[in-house]
Formats: structure tokens, C-alpha cells, sequence
């Protein structure tokens, strides 16, 4: 097994983890759009609260796809066509969403089918990318060539997988409320009511990972590598120590290390599908005429892993200073001056 496939299985899901963590709060925040604002005012201030960092959260998302091609070609095709229907359903919803953010402003007449647009939008992400994910993990049949023979889109439900959507969905929910308890004014209806949702929706995620972990071992029966299992045990723990605490600290107010604590929990639960899959990228169902897709039977050459390696060392610091530029410029919460977006 070559080190630097090693070294690309995680880097890939670095790459969605960050995602999961950027783009999964303003997720959130586009399905709790019409929870948390109730007039013209507070709903121009909750989307102002994702306006200046939306858009470049977006770009996690395109960098691991990019770099699953280049670096494991073969589980990109076999999950990228089997996932086919889903896969355009998420892109339908991205599109649709930033399409219903930039035109909002421009096209009062048609603002609350725009708003319901930004919604559904906000939602097929974020509930379809934990459904994939759960089937990657769970197992899908496959032909001697890697192809996916099961049924398009309703072929990738069960009761495993629709749970690992529910969860990836509430994470979003429970961070997207955190995150506009961060930004709006303190003492404010919009604040009041996002602390408020914050709590229930990271409660329904501890329920939901715990039906996730049951199905797990009862169903699924993952086959851990050395030295996984343990890492996995310490994974779980520490997402549940973080949900908790930020719970418990979200209450008393602290609504910056709450946040902090809901991110660092959906780190956890990407590593922690990190480490259960290990080795494999695409784990075969059983009865499937094809094996599983492993790092050694999909990884590119380790030339080109090398060149991706070079090429990484220069353009993800860039785009991390990126964000850290964005989010200390627009560091801070909202107020009156703030809302015209």
C-alpha cells in the first residue's frame, strides 16, 4: 500500500470535512430560514449573516471531487455514475440556491419563491451527501468491473443510509442555528429564537448517531483494520463530549465556543467515517459480483500522487488563508447596517 495513497484516502476527506463544517452551517441556516425570520428585516439579516462566506464555503466541496478523480479514479466513476441521480439532485440544489441568493435582492415581486427556492436548495445538499456517504460506508452492489448495478437513487435507501442522511442534515441544522446565534444581535427575536433551536436539533443528532451506530454494528457490520476500531471508539467519544458541551455552554450563553464545539463535532463524525472505511473507498455489498474498491486496487500513480501532493502544499494554505481573511474581516455580530443583502 503506497504511503501517499495513504496519505490522499485522508486528505480527501479532510477536503469534505471541511466542507461539512463551512458549507454545512450555512446549509443549515438556508433550512431554518423560515424558522428563524419571520419579517422582511430579520430574513435580510439571516441571509446577511451567510453573504460574505457562502459562496467560497462552496469550494471544499469541488476540491474533493476534484482530487477523487485524480487520485482514485475508479471510485470516482463507480460513485459518481451509481450516484448519478443524486449527485444532480445536489447540484440542482446548489445551483438553485445561489441562483435564489443573488436574485433575491434584485427581484422583490418573486422574493417568497425565491425564499422557498434558497430553502429546498439548502436542503437536498445537505440531507443527499450524508445519504451517499452512508451508502459508501454501508455497501453497494457492483458489477466484475466496478460498475454500480442496483437501482438508481431508490436503490441507495435503507434504513442505515436514511438515518446517515437524517444525521448529516441535523448536524447542518444544529450548526446553521448556532452559527446565526453567533452573528445576530444579542437579545434579539433572531438570536432568541436560533439559541432556542439550537438545543432540540443537536439533541435529535446525539438520537440520531446513536440509531447510526446501532445499524452500524447490527446491520451493516463494518470490517475495521488494525488499530481502527480503537480510533473509531475515541472518535465517538469525543463528537459526543463535544455535542454536550456545546450544549450545556450554548445555554449559559457562550455563543462563539458553541459554535466551535458544534464544528469540531461534525469533524469528528467525518473521521470517524474515515476510519471505518479504511482501507476501502467503496465498500462492495454483499452478494455484488465486484470486490470492494480499495486504496490499492483504485490509487493513480504515485507520480501523479506526488505531483497532487506539490501541487496541494501550495494551494491549500492559500485557500485556508482565504477563509481566515474573510471570516476576521466579517468577524463580529450584525446589526441595523447589516441587513441590506
Amino acid at each position: 500500500m503506497s504511503a501517499l495513497a495513504v496519505l490522499w484516502f485522508f486528505l480527501i476527506f479532510v477536503l469534505i470535512a471541511g466542507y461539512f463544517v463551512l458549507d454545512g452551517f450555512d446549509l443549515g441556516v438556508g433550512v431554518l430560514y423560515r424558522a428563524l425570520a419571520k419579517d422582511e428585516r430579520e430574513r435580510a439579516l439571516v441571509r446577511r449573516s451567510i453573504g460574505p462566506v457562502w459562496d467560497g464555503n462552496e469550494v471544499w466541496l469541488l476540491t474533493a471531487g476534484g482530487a477523487l478523480f485524480a487520485a482514485f479514479p475508479a471510485a470516482y466513476a463507480t460513485t459518481f455514475s451509481g450516484f448519478y441521480l443524486a449527485v444532480m439532485l445536489v447540484l440542482f440544489g446548489l445551483i438553485v440556491r445561489a441562483v435564489s441568493l443573488e436574485f433575491r435582492a434584485h427581484d422583490p415581486q418573486w422574493a417568497r419563491a425565491w425564499d422557498v427556492c434558497f430553502t429546498v436548495g439548502s436542503l437536498l445538499p445537505a440531507l443527499l451527501l450524508g445519504v451517499a456517504l452512508g451508502n459508501v460506508i454501508a455497501g453497494i452492489p457492483m458489477a466484475a468491473n466496478g460498475d454500480y448495478t442496483g437501482v438508481p437513487l431508490l436503490g441507495l435507501l435503507s434504513p442505515f443510509t436514511l438515518v446517515a442522511g437524517l444525521l448529516g442534515l441535523t448536524m447542518c441544522l444544529s450548526a446553521g442555528a448556532a452559527w446565526v446565534a453567533l452573528k445576530a444581535p444579542a437579545g434579539s427575536a433572531v438570536h432568541k429564537r436560533a439559541a432556542k433551536l439550537r438545543v432540540p436539533c443537536q439533541v435529535v443528532a446525539l438520537v440520531l448517531f446513536a440509531v447510526a451506530t446501532v445499524l452500524a454494528f447490527a446491520v451493516v457490520k463494518p470490517v475495521f483494520a488494525p488499530g481502527m476500531l480503537a480510533a473509531g471508539v475515541v472518535i465517538a467519544l469525543v463528537f459526543l463530549a463535544c455535542v454536550i458541551a456545546s450544549i450545556a455552554l450554548g445555554r449559559k450563553g457562550n455563543d462563539l465556543v458553541a459554535f466551535l464545539l458544534q464544528s469540531a463535532a461534525a469533524l469528528c463524525l467525518v473521521a470517524l467515517a474515515a476510519v471505518t472505511l479504511f482501507p476501502n473507498l467503496v465498500v462492495a455489498a454483499p452478494g455484488s459480483v465486484g470486490a470492494s474498491i480499495t486504496l490499492m486496487s483504485a490509487a493513480s500513480s504515485d507520480t501523479s500522487l506526488a505531483w497532487m501532493t506539490g501541487i496541494a502544499c501550495v494551494g491549500v494554505p492559500l485557500v485556508l488563508a482565504y477563509h481566515v481573511i474573510a471570516y476576521r474581516v466579517f468577524r463580529g455580530r450584525l446589526d441595523d447596517k447589516d441587513v441590506n443583502y
